[in-house]
């Protein structure tokens, strides 16, 4: 019996109230499950599908995302079910995996010139690792931590009042309806959430700009992808000038299992989806024959780009594909859909726990949403990014194949022409650095709201290039810088410091009236509020952390359970307690 048919129950075991109903169980809905367990809130997660994911669909994850399942201690479970950042670094664009490599770019940190940025930026490492095997990590975790988690259940009417929500809900094993109370809800469903729908959120930004096929595959590529290891290989044919060229290979399992995606015009009508139309595209692409093919599953998808006006309405959040909608690139959709539920999971908890106000509730919206809206963008943006490749290969729309196998020739001729081309093609490859190994992106989501205390500084400004290079501060809504500190002789990051529920009061040497301070406001608020002290139990024994903190070795930050610093003193100050309080108070929403 797998762990979801475990957790059905039987008509009319449903609790008719509970704090929190979580609506989707993709990565959004069982991070928050999870979250929420961990922090003891009487929660109910649903979807009306049987089990977790079936398919592959998402698969990057990176460095902000593994902190995440650090904080929830399940980064080493999600390790040992990925692929390791050491096999995903090479992305090949070729004619066919048998044919002529025509360009290669080293991602997602893996090349020399990036690595040492990754490893200093974070204590986890990026990997790959597609949706149907992390939901069931994900899963097991959010058992461990005691979520309710109910499959083959519906949503199918919600409503809200200025005191809670209604939803009906409906077994989707004997048709059954059951009327759960919630005090809030979270809509965790996805594209076409009906949380969102029913609830009145709207949406800016357009839909159907872009139609795909997925095609599920196995085919033994080791020959000619083990010496080239990767985790994207695009093959770029004549005919085709799509993004993705005549197709994208995406590695499920090295070297063995893949997702073959391809785009089509919807105008045109539907793709052949049949077995033996999808397995002549796969060989074509592949280029030998004697590769042996089975097919596991096909689906249809579209590119949309749009993002929720607001996040909240009422007693009501969207988190993940249900607030933001956008294409694969840049690998930021789950990655920004756990990373949503990390944020306000803390904060309904304290809310409903008492240790925090209403008003806190709001900062999810006025610090997601943004984010949500620069992710959106910058994938669309992507998207576009991709077509110099196709114009730097000779390939043109309604272009045969005769011509276009002639144009991509021309990219070898001697002479000024040829010359050009080739530029050309390099600068479209270097291009795709702002998706592949975009850290600033991934990293550097910061936050500006009602619970963050400003101290006036301007933001740094970035050294290099914001969207690629990370740019580690401690202004107040940044997160919480990374570095290794030595404890008694291990290694502990500041970031393991932080999180696992707790606010955290970050200080150095000299700083001993804050540490007073903190720990006489934890009993003060009834909050679960840590003071460490770098430079006696934990050691800057690299200087990393005097190089990233910006603050004097007296001076203090407070770190919220998400990571994300609230407020920051440069230096000592008279009146620690009263400082230290009037930040809290604003992080709590009170």
């Amino acid at each position: 019996m797998s762990t979801s048919q475990a957790m059905r129950t039987r008509p009319g075991q449903l609790p008719t109230q509970t704090d929190v109903l979580v609506v989707g169980a993709g990565p959004a809905g069982l991070t928050m499950a999870a979250l929420l367990a961990r922090h003891g809130v009487d929660a109910l997660t649903v979807t009306k599908y049987p089990g977790t994911a079936h398919s592959p669909r998402a698969h990057i994850t990176n460095q902000r995302t593994v902190e995440v399942f650090r904080d929830l201690g399940i980064e080493r479970a999600v390790r040992d079910a990925a692929t390791d950042n050491s096999l995903m670094g090479n992305n090949v664009w070729a004619t066919s995996f048998a044919g002529p490599e025509l360009a290669r770019l080293m991602t997602w940190g893996s090349g020399p010139e990036r690595h040492g940025d990754y490893e200093l930026a974070s204590p986890s490492s990026m990997c790959n690792i597609p949706q149907h095997i992390l939901e069931p990590v994900l899963l097991q975790g959010a058992l461990d931590h005691g979520a309710r988690i109910e499959f083959d259940t519906e949503l199918v009417q919600v409503e809200q009042d200025e005191d809670g929500v209604t939803a009906t809900l409906r077994s989707r094993i004997d048709g059954t309806e059951h009327q759960v109370r919630a005090k809030y809800l979270v809509g965790a469903d996805g594209g076409r959430s009906l949380v969102a729908d029913q609830l009145g959120f709207t949406f800016r930004g357009e839909t159907g700009l872009g139609a795909a096929a997925n095609v599920w595959l196995e085919a033994d590529l080791t020959a000619y992808t083990a010496h080239r290891p990767g985790t994207l290989y695009w093959m770029c044919q004549p005919g085709n000038d799509y993004w993705v060229g005549s197709g994208t290979w995406i590695c499920v399992k090295p070297w063995t299992e893949w997702v073959l995606l391809f785009m089509y015009d919807p105008a045109q009508g539907e793709p052949d989806l049949s077995e033996e139309a999808v397995t002549a595209r796969a060989q074509q692409t592949i280029g030998d024959p004697n590769v042996d093919i089975t097919i596991k599953a096909t689906s249809l998808w579209q590119i949309n780009h749009q993002v929720a006006d607001s996040y909240r309405r009422g007693r009501a959040f969207l988190v993940g594909d249900a607030a933001h909608r956008h294409p694969p690139a840049n690998g930021l959709g789950t990655n920004t859909s756990i990373q949503d539920s990390f944020n306000l999971a803390w904060k309904l908890a304290w809310v409903l726990q008492g240790r925090a106000g209403e008003a806190l509730l709001d900062s999810y919206d006025a610090e997601r949403q943004p984010v949500g809206s620069q992710v959106v963008d910058r994938a669309l943006k992507s998207v576009g990014d991709m077509l110099p490749i196709s114009q730097a290969l000779g390939f043109a729309p309604g272009q045969s194949r005769e011509e276009g196998e002639a144009a991509l020739q021309g990219l070898y001729d001697a002479g000024s022409a040829g010359e050009e081309r080739r530029a050309a093609l390099d600068d479209a490859v270097e291009l795709q650095n702002y998706q592949f190994n975009a850290h600033g992106v991934e990293l550097d989501q910061h936050y500006e709201s009602a619970a963050i205390t400003d101290d006036g500084t301007p933001w740094p400004v970035p050294e290099r290039d914001p969207e690629l290079f990370h740019h580690p501060t401690t202004h107040p809504g940044a997160r919480l810088p990374h570095a290794w500190l030595d404890h008694d002789g291990d290694q502990v990051s500041t970031l393991d410091l932080a999180g696992h529920g707790e606010f955290l009061l970050l200080t150095g040497v000299g700083g001993e009236p804050w540490v007073e301070a903190a720990e006489k406001l934890a009993a003060e608020h009834g909050i679960p509020l840590q003071a460490k002290l770098i430079g006696q139990d934990y050691r800057d024994i690299f200087g990393r952390w005097r190089a990233v903190r910006e603050v004097a070795d007296d001076g203090a930050l407070l770190v919220r359970p998400d990571h994300h610093i609230a407020w920051r003193s440069s230096g000592s100050t008279a009146d620690p307690h009263t400082e230290l309080d009037r930040a809290l108070r604003r992080a709590l929403g009170r």
